[in-house]
């Protein structure tokens, strides 16, 4: 299960202004739910969980489960809402230093001629034994023009077709149903390709095949991950109470004066959830000058960084820790005779509960120097818990922007970058 904990936040919000934002916030859930707000035809990603599509499902598993039989490396080829919830997910729940199973490296989420030079360099290298690699590669783009994404697959889809001879058997595209430049490369070269719905934007894919067959051939169980999402869709069809508590309390701290939303957490495995969320909450609510900003901190880390920043700097920020409550390994400190290192006294204490006081300790300093602070608790750390947080951001950022009267599913100003890029590159 998911919980959020809004205790530490409570001292800061006009309890007036909270009830307001809470009434609105209900309004605009009915607007989500009866597709009324802005951008109705970008809500698919609540209809797939409505009705779930076991035999997708199953597809995706099954291949799944005959690349990671053969293959050594997988690359996710992709940027934004193309790779961030697949590796989010991955970095989650997998070991920190796997031993078994593919690889997954990342190609597609930027432009250095530097990392697709040395990738290829270490794809073409023997492994120990001399022989060669095997190399599996997922390109995801809605158009495929992407200008990052294309670049990297234009290089690596060469290489996969001048290193093996049934290339087109090793590629797997995910993009649109029809139209669009991958669906054309598809079509000359025979690639397998699975569905992004017109209807799901980027950043809210996770749970179509763009996340979940990376996901799936990490080996982590995506219907155990999807089905969290489903249980967590029902509840909140039934009882919201939790989603727009936060979202009320997210906007009354907004309206209050706060500008920045400083991401954090104490597990180093839920970064790449952070950096999802990161990008699904600026997306979606940076517009018209409105919107708080997402940071990702990475605690204890960032305390020793820009941990006098949070505590002493602009009172303009609030605080969102993801916290896992319960481990599932037990390091304990033992006794050293000597003690020179002055750490006796946590003899017996795994690092778990040390690492939990360091966050309950860091909560406790940043909010007497003035920072809101909300937790969103995962009672322990699985497929399951993930699922439910993933549609529980869904949810609540969609409801949060209804609020302050934008498009959740739309990001106008990421078009202005590629406009001055390619006007600067010459393009056609």
């Amino acid at each position: 299960m998911i919980s959020v904990n809004l205790d530490y936040s409570r001292p800061f919000i006009d309890k007036i202004k909270f009830q307001e934002a809470h009434k609105v916030a209900e309004e605009e859930l009915n607007h989500v739910k009866n597709k009324t707000g802005k951008g109705p035809e970008w809500l698919g990603w609540r209809d797939i969980l409505k009705d779930p599509n076991d035999a997708l499902l199953a597809e995706l598993d099954t291949l799944a489960n005959q690349i990671r039989q053969k293959a050594d490396i997988f690359i996710v080829a992709g940027i934004g809402g193309s790779y961030l919830g697949a590796k989010a997910v991955i970095d989650a729940l997998s070991p920190f230093f796997p031993e078994k199973g593919p690889k997954i490296l990342f190609a597609g989420h930027h432009m250095s001629g530097r990392y697709l030079t040395e990738l290829v360099e270490y794809l073409s290298r023997p492994k120990p034994d001399g022989s060669k690699k095997e190399v599996y590669l997922n390109v995801i783009s809605k158009s495929g023009t992407t200008t990052e994404t294309a670049l990297a697959f234009r290089i690596l889809r060469q290489w996969m077709h001048d290193n093996y001879s049934d290339a087109d058997k090793r590629i797997v595209c995910t993009t649109s149903a029809e139209g669009g430049a991958l669906n054309k490369i598809i079509d000359a070269n025979g690639y397998r390709k699975f569905v992004l719905p017109d209807d799901i934007g980027g950043r809210f894919s996770v749970l179509t095949p763009v996340g979940l067959l990376p996901i799936a051939i990490a080996g982590i169980d995506i219907r155990n991950l999807y089905y969290g999402a489903v249980s967590a869709f029902k509840e909140f069809e039934n009882d919201a109470s939790m989603v727009l508590d936060y979202v009320a309390t997210r906007l009354a701290l907004y309206h209050s004066g706060k500008a920045m939303d400083m991401i954090a957490s104490f597990e180093p495995e839920l970064a790449g959830m952070g950096g999802w969320m990161q990008q699904l909450y600026g997306e979606s609510e940076g517009k018209n000058g409105k919107g708080l900003f997402p940071v990702l901190l990475g605690y204890s880390t960032d305390l020793h960084s820009v941990g006098q920043m949070v505590q002493d700097g602009q009172r303009n920020l609030i605080e969102t820790f993801l916290v896992v409550d319960k481990s599932k390994h037990t390091l304990n400190v033992e006794a050293d005779p000597e003690d020179t290192d002055g750490l006796n006294y946590l003899t017996g204490k795994s690092f778990h509960y040390i690492n939990s006081k360091a966050f309950e300790g860091t909560r406790e300093a940043h909010v007497k120097g003035g920072v809101p602070c909300i937790s969103i608790h995962f009672d322990e750390l699985n497929a399951e818990n993930i699922g439910r947080f993933i549609y529980f951001c869904q949810l609540a950022i969609a409801i949060y922007v209804y609020y302050l009267g934008e498009n959740p599913f739309d990001q106008p100003g990421v078009e202005d970058y590629k406009k001055a890029m390619f006007r600067l590159l010459g393009k056609p």
